[in-house]
This record gives C-alpha cells, structure tokens and sequence, in this order.
C-alpha cells in the first residue's frame, strides 16, 4: 500500500468514525474513577470494530451478514443503551444515589454493541471499497483502520482528561451519555427508514 493509499484509509477511517470520537470521551470520561475501566473500553472498541469490518468484509463477498432492511434497527442498541442510562440518571437523583449512578463504569460490551450500532456508516463506506480491492489491499486498509482504533482510543481518554472537558463532563456526562446514545440510536433508525420513519 502506497503512502497515498494509507492516507485515503485513514481518511476514509477518519471520516467515519468522528461520532465515535465524542462517544469514547464520554465513556473515558464515565469510567475515569473506575480501575480497568481504560481496558474495558478499548477491548469493546476493537470487538465493536472487528465486528464492523467483519460484516463489511462479508457483505463485500457478497455473503451479507443482515439484509440491509434489517442494519436500520441496529439504532435501537444505543437508543436502548441511551434510555436505560436515562432511567438510572432520574431513578438516582430521585433517591439520592446520583453518585452511584455517576460513577457505574462501562461495560465492554456495552462498548462494542454501541459500537457496532453506530457502524452502519461504516459498513456503508466500506463495502465498496473492500468490494473492488485486492485481498491484499484489504488486509492493508484493516491493518490501517485497526491502528487508528487505537489513536481513537487515545485521542477518546485524552479529550476526556482535558481540565475544560472534564469540569464540563463531570457536571452533564450524567445527561450527555445517555442523551448522545439515544440520538446516535434515532439518527440511526431516522435515516435508516427503520419502522417506515
């Protein structure tokens, strides 16, 4: 792969996974007081990318994993992701337990389902790409965007360490969580067509 092919991957990399950016920030941000939590995240982030690239793959070979009227309803994980983290911000301001419910950490597949929910842009991409490129090259471009899942995974815990973003996650991550994964969920279903939308 030339240092030009490279460059379109992380580009292509880049361009679909700025959303996912926002959302490792606040699950860096949610786990921060939480040992193993960095481990955690990372581990999700790559089952949720692999799986991605997986289904990618297998739609390029034609085998298609989910019929594409099925890949809108994957928006329903995070929005249920979004809604149950919801629940349990009001049921613990109700009941004194905010502190509990602020500091439970997430989960890694927890990661890797809203990871996953939140690929279809990427399959979308990269279906076309991987269809018309040499075996090779394929291994090249995974190679590519599995390194950049790990920038991500640094660029994710140091925005969430950054002193302006953590004085301002530390007072709405409690709301920003679940209020970004419910709109990642609906955008999904919305553009999708999920249930006539």
């Amino acid at each position: 792969m030339s240092p030009g092919e490279i460059g379109a991957a992380a580009g292509l990399f880049a361009i679909t996974n700025i959303d996912a950016l926002v959302v490792l920030s606040l699950f860096f941000a949610q786990g921060a007081w939480h040992p193993g939590s960095t481990t955690r995240i990372v581990l999700g982030q790559y089952l949720g990318f692999v799986g991605i690239l997986a289904a990618a793959l297998a739609a390029a070979l034609g085998a298609g994993l989910l019929p594409p009227s099925a890949v809108p309803y994957l928006g329903l994980i995070p929005l249920a992701l979004g809604l149950r983290a919801a629940w349990r911000v009001r049921r613990g301001r109700g009941g004194g337990e905010e502190a509990q419910v602020r500091d439970e950490a997430p989960g890694t597949w927890q990661i890797a389902a809203v990871t996953v929910a939140n690929g279809g842009d990427n399959v979308g991409a990269y279906v076309p790409v991987f269809a018309t490129s040499t075996t090779g090259e394929i291994g090249a471009y995974a190679i590519v965007f599995l390194v950049l899942v790990a920038v991500w995974c640094l660029a994710g815990k140091f925005f969430a360490a950054r002193p302006v973003v953590v004085k301002a996650l530390s007072r709405w991550r409690h709301v920003l969580l679940p209020a970004v994964l419910i709109t990642v969920g609906a955008h999904i279903l919305v553009e999708g067509g999920a249930f006539g939308l």
